[in-house]
């Protein structure tokens, strides 16, 4: 489902586009009628002030942008597909909002997530999401693909967290935090001491998991 330059993709136990496609606007207006309010918000990557009066979406990314420290439009499409996914729960028992590649699902049996990090020797993989840490976010910052600039070198950097949000700030600055191989430890603890779950790092020839991440095989993925 498209909806200007949100591209959503929607699993749930039935077709809930008619529902999801004014929610995903009003949230859309919601962001761009605060931006209006303070520009810092889109520009800026490194969090800035809150103002007051905030609709729930932005409270939501400028929360994300303190804890993860950086910018609020960092945390913008997993907010967009938070928000989306939590108006939906109501119509679905299971659902899965994916946005641009970055993930919010509660879901009642297993599913798997996966990784792409671009012409990599590590495309095949992919994370065992277990319904007991859902809802949850699970998002991708690379500095290889995708048009989100990065200050890092990591093919990809994937962050689950207990809200989307959150899990793409992380995300973001994960990856900023990896320019080498060497970074890789201390990127993935950052995001772990920063509320992540489990945070998994690809950097040129090396992989590296902590926390709640379990790879699996990427067949029946979720892109990511």
């Amino acid at each position: 489902m498209k909806v200007e330059t949100s591209d959503l993709f929607i699993r749930a136990g039935s077709n809930l586009s008619g529902i999801a496609e004014p929610v995903v606007r009003s949230l859309r207006d919601d962001i761009w009628k605060h931006i209006e309010r303070q520009g810092s918000f889109l520009s800026s990557y490194t969090p800035v002030e809150p103002l007051s009066g905030c609709p729930d979406v932005v409270s939501m990314m400028y929360e994300a942008s303190e804890r993860a420290g950086v910018g609020p439009m960092a945390a913008v499409a997993g907010a967009v597909a938070e928000m989306t996914g939590r108006k939906l729960a109501a119509y679905s028992e299971e659902i899965i909002i994916e946005n641009g590649g970055d993930v919010w699902m509660k879901i009642n049996r297993p599913s798997r997530v996966s990784v792409f990090p671009g012409g990599h020797s590590f495309k095949g993989v992919a994370l065992a999401i277990d319904p007991s840490l859902t809802p949850c976010g699970v998002c991708t910052s690379s500095a290889r693909i995708g048009p989100s600039f990065s200050f890092g070198r990591a093919d990809a950097a994937t962050v689950i967290a207990p809200s989307a949000a959150l899990a793409d700030a992380l995300a973001t600055e994960v990856c900023n935090r990896v320019t080498d191989e060497e970074d890789m430890q201390e990127a993935a603890a950052f995001g772990m001491r920063h509320g992540a779950a489990g945070v998994l790092i690809i950097c040129h020839d090396r992989l590296l998991a902590l926390g709640g991440v379990e790879l699996a095989d990427i067949s029946d993925g979720v892109l990511s």
